[in-house]
């Protein structure tokens, strides 16, 4: 009797498992976000005026998605991508999301190195004598990459703050 108890569980267990798999890569298009494509952000539609930005902003032409918010290394990448992504999925699903997008600090870290290291001749120049923690390109540069005319900082950003807020206007 425990053996065929346990069979069951086991087997409700490779169901949901299976199912959940299925549904986050088939129906919410899971798979999308293991490629390149920009448009691939857009799956949640909180990101679509973040997109249309993209589309109009200067850096279309020389970075995606990937380039600035993700480390520059395969399995930083990846492992950033599948910890963002089941984050973002739990909070979309769960409907526990900010009103106002927000970076976490892991994250603006990873967007300020790609400034850096993308424009080191600029950016060198710029730090020189000063503490590489007192200066953060994301803090005024903050909508560089969205071109997002429709959003404004709500409050400055320090390089100890957890992100840029944008709030729309």
């Amino acid at each position: 009797m425990k053996s065929s108890t346990a069979s069951i569980l086991l087997g409700i267990l490779v169901g949901v498992v299976v199912g959940l798999g299925l549904y986050t890569f088939v129906y919410a298009k899971g798979y999308s976000y293991l490629s390149n494509e920009p448009a691939a952000c857009t799956n949640c539609h909180v990101m679509q005026e973040y997109y249309e930005g993209w589309e109009k902003s200067s850096h279309r032409s020389v970075a995606a998605c990937n380039d600035c918010h993700t480390p520059h290394n395969l399995v930083g990448k990846y492992a950033t991508k599948a910890t963002n992504g089941f984050f973002h999925s739990f909070a979309f699903t769960s409907g526990k999301y900010p009103d106002v997008i927000q970076i976490k600090a892991r994250n603006n870290r990873v967007t300020e190195n790609t400034c850096r290291t993308c424009h080191a001749e600029l950016t060198s120049s710029i730090v020189g004598p000063h503490s590489v923690k007192d200066i953060s390109c994301v803090r005024c540069h903050f909508n560089v990459g969205h071109s997002a005319a429709s959003y404004t900082i709500s409050s400055p950003v320090t390089p100890q703050a957890e992100e840029p807020s944008h709030a729309q206007q």
